[in-house]
């Protein structure tokens, strides 16, 4: 049975949430701002609508404020509200109290600008305590709910998700770089996706269907639009111009999944299926698709996480993980014709086929293999893994594999 993840966050509800939890925000803060000023000063309905008039252009330069940061994604984290809280609060209070002082004709000079600044520990001082205490308790919560998100999938990033997206209507269109160019079955390729991504749901995983891309031939490859790193989605940067477009969607999708974002920047270029985790070693190769300042920079994002960057020199293949993958145990896996330097691993085991040089870890004692590899799936069963295999040649046919169809969040 496949279980679907949670659900696909399109811009416009990423919109709308942002929109409703600034306003919730600013909305509160000003009415707890103004009944507060009202009951010190015995409350008159004249009163009340100073006070409501005095400080409407604060709140709303609050909730633009806002509305900014939660479109960013800030709201993912308490203490990433809180930040945006006080920065709002505090440039809210002084602009709004400042244009009140402009609309009475008053000059700016710097003792008018000094006492507006003492607003925010007087007259303001409700409003800005509000904004920031709202921000930083109510604006995840009410961000994540109107996502359709929980408060544990912020706070703790889903684990055993598997991150796929539909073949588009001109898979046939697909990049071919190393192998020559073969009619694809559209049809076939349709049925066999389905059936991959069967594989995965049997075997424990949630789907997380990042939307169909019109028009991106190569978007089913969804591997090489990020890589995950414990709670940190590094956003790659296709080598090939022509799939730059396909990280716009996913971006949405792992942030929807509340990661910490990075992304790699032009001049660099990196592809996910360039990247093969092993433990704390990340192997990146260095070939047509991703280059050396990708490279740089991708060492740069995850130095910090406690992950240790080797350059791996491609070039008879499109991707690293078109030429070796790794097992379980760490051991990596290629087709010796296809490993330009077998001995960069501390570990490598030649498999006999191509195709076998693709494995997806599904668990500690199980493998996905492609079903075009049967004598290599026999070597990985018989070093005690369990194998499933899946047909995917029409993906064979663009130099796809096992592992470009998934990116895998453990």
């Amino acid at each position: 049975m496949i279980t679907r993840a949670q659900p696909t966050i399109t811009f416009a509800r990423r919109v709308a949430a942002s929109l409703i939890t600034a306003f919730a925000i600013a909305g509160f803060a000003h009415l707890a701002t103004v009944l507060s000023h009202f009951m010190a000063n015995g409350g008159t309905t004249e009163l009340l609508l100073q006070v409501h008039s005095y400080f409407l252009p604060g709140s709303l330069i609050a909730f633009i404020a806002l509305a900014v940061f939660a479109g960013i994604g800030v709201f993912s984290r308490w203490y990433l509200g809180l930040i945006a809280g006080i920065v709002s609060a505090v440039v809210a209070a002084f602009a709004g109290t400042a244009i009140t002082v402009a609309q009475s004709s008053t000059v700016f000079e710097g003792d008018i600008a000094a006492a507006i600044a003492g607003t925010l520990l007087s007259s303001n001082l409700v409003f800005v305590v509000a904004v920031i205490i709202l921000s930083a308790v109510v604006g995840p919560r009410l961000w994540a709910a109107m996502l359709g998100l929980t408060v544990a999938s912020r706070e703790n990033p889903p684990r055993m998700i598997a991150l796929v997206r539909p073949p588009a209507a001109n898979l046939a269109d697909g990049l071919v770089t190393h192998i020559d160019r073969e009619q694809i079955d559209t049809e076939l390729a349709e049925s066999q996706w389905d059936a991959y991504v069967e594989a995965l749901g049997d075997n424990g995983w949630s789907i997380l269907d990042v939307d169909e891309a019109p028009g991106l031939a190569d978007s089913v490859f969804v591997e090489d639009a990020v890589v995950v790193f414990g709670t940190t989605a590094v956003i790659a940067s296709p080598g090939a111009e022509s799939r730059r477009d396909e990280t716009v969607a996913v971006e949405a999708t792992v942030r929807g999944l509340f990661f910490d974002v990075e992304r790699i920047e032009l001049p660099g270029t990196l592809d996910g299926g360039d990247v093969l985790k092993v433990g704390s070693t990340v192997y990146v190769g260095r070939g047509g698709r991703t280059n050396a300042e990708g490279v740089r920079q991708l060492r740069a994002i995850v130095a910090p996480l406690g992950y240790t960057v080797v350059a791996v020199p491609l070039t008879k293949v499109l991707h690293l993980k078109s030429a070796v993958t790794a097992l379980p145990d760490g051991t990596v896996i290629g087709f010796a014709a296809n490993v330009d330097d077998p001995a960069i691993f501390d570990r490598f085991l030649a498999v006999p086929e191509e195709a076998g040089s693709h494995v997806v870890v599904l668990a500690p004692d199980t493998v996905l293999m492609a079903a075009s590899a049967p004598e290599s799936a026999a070597l990985i069963a018989d070093l005690g893994y369990r194998v499933v295999t899946v047909d995917i040649s029409e993906f064979e046919k663009l130099e796809g594999c096992v592992t470009c169809l998934s990116v895998r969040i453990r």
